[in-house]
């Protein structure tokens, strides 16, 4: 099972076998953090059921019926292509969400070490190259300003790839690092109702905010597990939003 999500405001496409495409929109300005205010919970709720068992486009390689996410540790690599070296950048980040998201571990693979999730940083003219070769198709149309492509089946994720646009600034970078990463982790839908969310396509948010943590932090609890259904979720969610909204203030 496929999945891929494109970094691109208000345009979507099929790739021709290999699942579903969704344009994400990507906004420059950072919200304050002092700015945003979490939702009540049934709002929260609905969100978290939007972003990881909705789908924008559903096909062979496309599921919405259960939930996705790493069973394991992240080993991650960074491919950087870039004339500048963002590696750091990248590095920070994959800590950060180790530090903030309970329940997931990463870890940087050296070497020759396997990694399960790649992020292929590149300029411009390297971009849809790259995003051929990760999906092994020399004619696949590669828009946008990142992507990500995850496969999974219910056991879990095994593999992702996002690659990120670097040499079209600062702020352009950092969204499409911070909403390909967390997509690639497994909330592979966008939701126009999210507030200060990298999974809103309308929000102009470059950092790793409040209600992204707290979805984030639902999604990696140990009590839902890769493969289970909404209904099954459902009664669980409640109990795991408590927690999840104690972790994000502490």
């Amino acid at each position: 099972m496929q999945a891929m999500v494109w970094g691109k405001r208000g345009a979507r496409a099929m790739a021709r076998g290999l699942g579903a495409l969704a344009f994400m929109s990507l906004g420059l300005l950072a919200a304050p953090a002092a700015a945003q205010r979490l939702p009540g919970d049934a709002a929260i709720i609905d969100g978290f059921e939007a972003v990881v068992f909705g789908a924008e486009i559903t096909g062979p390689l496309s599921d919405s019926t259960y939930l996705k996410k790493f069973a394991g540790p992240v080993h991650y690599r960074i491919e950087n292509l870039a004339a500048t070296d963002r590696r750091a950048s990248v590095r920070a980040f994959m800590r950060q969400i180790g530090r903030q998201i309970g329940g997931l571990e990463t870890v940087e693979a050296r070497g020759g070490e396997a990694a399960n999730f790649v992020i292929h940083v590149v300029d411009r003219r390297e971009y849809a190259r790259v995003g051929r070769e990760v999906y092994r198709n020399p004619f696949l149309r590669v828009p946008g300003n990142c992507v990500v492509r995850a496969t999974y089946a219910r056991a879990g994720i095994t593999r992702s790839d996002a690659i990120v646009v670097s040499d079209e600034g600062d702020a352009l970078f950092r969204r499409c690092l911070i909403e390909e990463v967390l997509q690639g982790l497994g909330p592979l839908n966008d939701n126009a109702d999210a507030p200060d969310s990298v999974f809103n396509d309308t929000s102009k948010l470059t950092s790793f905010g409040p209600y992204d943590r707290v979805l984030m932090n639902m999604l990696y609890d140990a009590r839902l597990a890769p493969g289970m259904s909404q209904a099954e979720a459902a009664p669980l969610l409640p109990a795991i939003l408590r927690d999840a909204r104690r972790r994000v203030r502490g």
